[in-house]
Formats: C-alpha cells, structure tokens, sequence
C-alpha cells in the first residue's frame, strides 16, 4: 500500500511538471499548444499574405462597407512567385493556391464576391478591371476567372494611426479655441487654409483644363492626379500623378466640335456677366469686414461691449429725476417755482415748443409769399 501511495505521488509530480513544461498528458484532455496554434496558421497566413506589397488590391463598396479586395488570378500568381509564405501553414504548405485559398473561404477569411455592374457601359470596349462596387457571390468557391475576394477581419492598424486616433480630439478642441488665439496665429492659420484650399481649386482647374484641350484637339482623354476625387481609394493611391490608359473609343470630331463650341459660348458669357470693379470692391469689402470681425475678436473686447450694452440699457431704464413731477402743486394750488421766483421746468418746456412752433410757421409764411 505505502509503495502504491508513492508511485502515485511520483505520477502526479512527473505530470505536473509536463505541464509546466509545455509537454502533453497523454490522461489530460487539454489541447497542446502546438494544436492551438494550429488553429491560428491560416489566420497569421492570411494577415502577412494582406501586408505583403506584391499582391495588387483595391479598396471598394460592398454592402455599404469599404472592403479591401484582390483578383483570384493575381492570389495564385502571387503564391507562385512567394513560395516561402506558404512554410507558416507548417503542414498544408505544399497545397495549391486553389486549396489555400478554399481553406480561408471555410474559415471565413476570405469572401468570393462579384461586380455589381456586369454589362458593359456604352462607349467602353470591356468591363472595368477593378470595380468600385461589389456584391457578395452566391457560390463560396475559389475561381481564377473574373473573381473577386475580400478580406473580412479588420487589418491591424499601424502606430501612427493610433497616434492619428488620439491627435483628432485634440485638433477639434484647437480649431473650437481658435476665437482666443493670439492675432499673428489667426493670421498663420488663415493664410495658411487659404493657400490649401486655392492649391486644391488651381490643380482641379489646371487638370480639367489639360483634359478639355486634349479631348478637344487629340481626341485623348487624359486626367492627371486621376483619383484625387476617389471615395474609395487609398492614401496612396489618391495623389498618384500618372494618368490611367484610355481604354474607352476615340470621340468622334462632330463631338469634339460641339464641346468646342459650348466651351467657347461658357466662356463668353462668363466674361459678359462678370461683375464690374465697383461689384468686386463691394464684395471685397464685405469679406474683409467679416474676416477682421473674427481675427479681431478678443474675450476683452468681447467683455467691455457687454458692459457697455448692460450700462447702455441701465441708463435708458432708470427714472428721470431732472424735473420735479407735474401732478404736485403747492397749497395755493399754483405750479411751484424754484428759487429764484421762475416758473416750473415744465412750463418752460411749454414756452419753448411754442415758440418754435411760431418760427415754424412764420417761415412757411415766408416760403409761401
């Protein structure tokens, strides 16, 4: 009994410590880790397979959510071509691209999608390579051919957006401060906005102007910057300076002289109804009164206008005790008269408007002869 007792003692140690040690109990039913991590191979697969730069994606609308996708074609070639990626699936790392990529549609990493817009739009020879607006594909299934895939888990986000997370309250509390900003801030700041903002309106001028003239005369239709007004694309992707390829039919010359020809009428009466100089000086001037009204603001001008107002309205309420009041008569029954024998204010008063009221009308009678 007692070496029974010990053996047993001695198999619960040698356990306990294979535990500790990360070794399996062939009695315990506790996955090990090497299991658990298992589970999580396609998971840490698919994240640096979205972070590698050589798979080509885009961002678009699906179900009114912005979703990162990828073509089918371009995740075998990229298989292909990156061979060492497939060593994190450990065991499945000599599977086919198509076996891969059906693993995370099963794990719900991957979803097949389809373009919205399946015909194609009058004037343009084929589909667009990468669509703006997805739906979800009714048959859950790898395809090389015409087939879209989008990511579902949310990407791990970079330290500078976090950082960017926590500067955004931080610049709405400035910009709401900004009344209290000493004069030359305000000034940096203003002229700075400006010049932003008439950048932004001169690159679309100057690209829509090279647009016009190209289309007009070569019958070329180039845009520069060509995504600068995407909804959906990328930081990157938004100030990309090449211009895309003109995949769509050269414009007729009948077309090309009728847009001519509105563009010269647009003109001309734009020039014909400009304003005038004293319009512009008009204009000017009201913007410039608003401007100084809010750069000019201080709280201590602020503060000595409301008292100003408050003393403004306690003057025009308090009484006026400058003259006596009319309904009190001494005892005789006579209007009281002050000290040196006069009569009241108010008797005064009467004589004055009398005798501007015989000015007035002997100066009409003047006027009428």
């Amino acid at each position: 009994m007692k070496k029974s007792g010990a053996a047993e003692k001695k198999r619960v140690r040698r356990s306990t410590g294979a535990v500790q040690n990360g070794a399996r109990d062939p009695n315990s039913d506790t996955p090990p880790r090497k299991q658990a991590a298992k589970k999580d191979v396609f998971q840490v697969f698919a994240e640096k397979v979205r972070d590698h730069k050589g798979l080509e994606s885009r961002w678009a609308v699906l179900q009114e959510t912005r979703v990162e996708y990828f073509r089918g074609k371009d995740f075998a070639g990229f298989l292909r071509n990156h061979p060492e990626l497939k060593d994190i699936l450990e065991s499945d790392r000599n599977s086919e691209p198509e076996d891969i990529a059906n693993s995370l549609l099963r794990k719900n990493l991957l979803l097949r999608c389809d373009r919205v817009v399946k015909t194609v739009r009058p004037g343009k020879k084929k589909l667009s390579t990468w669509p703006a607006h997805l739906e979800i594909f009714s048959d859950q299934v790898f395809s090389e051919n015409d087939a879209f895939f989008a990511w579902t888990f949310v990407k791990r986000r970079p330290l500078w957006q976090t950082l960017l997370s926590f500067f955004w309250p931080v610049l709405t509390l400035a910009i709401c401060l900004f009344p209290i900003y000493p004069h030359r801030c305000k000034l940096i700041i203003l002229y700075s906005c400006a010049g932003l903002l008439l950048l932004f309106l001169s690159l679309l001028l100057l690209r829509a102007t090279i647009f016009g003239l190209l289309y007009i005369v070569l019958g070329k239709r180039v845009w520069f910057f060509p995504n600068i007004l995407a909804e959906e694309a990328t930081l990157r992707e938004l100030f990309r300076f090449c211009p895309k390829k003109d995949e769509e039919e050269r414009p007729k010359w009948t077309t090309r002289l009728f847009y001519a020809v509105v563009a010269v009428v647009v003109i001309l009466l734009l020039r014909h109804h400009a304003p005038d100089e004293a319009a512009r000086a008009r204009y000017q001037k009201r913007v410039s009164n608003i401007i100084d009204d809010v750069l000019e603001w201080s709280p201590t001008l602020a503060l000595s206008g409301m008292m100003e107002k408050q003393q403004t309205v306690v003057n025009a309420t308090e009484p006026d005790n400058s003259f006596t009041d009319r309904s009190k008569t001494n005892p005789e029954g006579e209007a009281p008269t002050d000290e040196t024998g006069a009569g009241s204010a108010s008797d005064q008063h009467e004589a004055d408007v009398t005798e501007n009221t015989e000015e007035r009308e002997q100066h009409k009678h003047h006027e009428d002869v």
